[in-house]
């Protein structure tokens, strides 16, 4: 329980500074389409990079 009290604290942590850093929403591969009245964003390599750092951080954790 107290491990993952701090797993949440570190990932808190650090969405608290993925807001600071400039590159992190706007790599290729995410899409942005702005119409007229209608924007649609899509961070679609965001995504995945988020996915491979969670899933090897779990990896890690779960091979102990």
């Amino acid at each position: 329980m107290i491990l993952f009290g701090l797993i949440l604290t570190a990932v808190g942590f650090l969405l608290l500074l993925a807001g600071k850093t400039p590159w992190l929403g706007r790599l290729p591969g995410d899409f942005y389409f702005r119409g007229k009245q209608v924007s649609f964003y899509f961070p679609l390599t965001t995504s995945l990079l988020v996915s491979l750092i969670l899933t090897l951080i779990l990896w890690l954790i779960s091979r102990r």
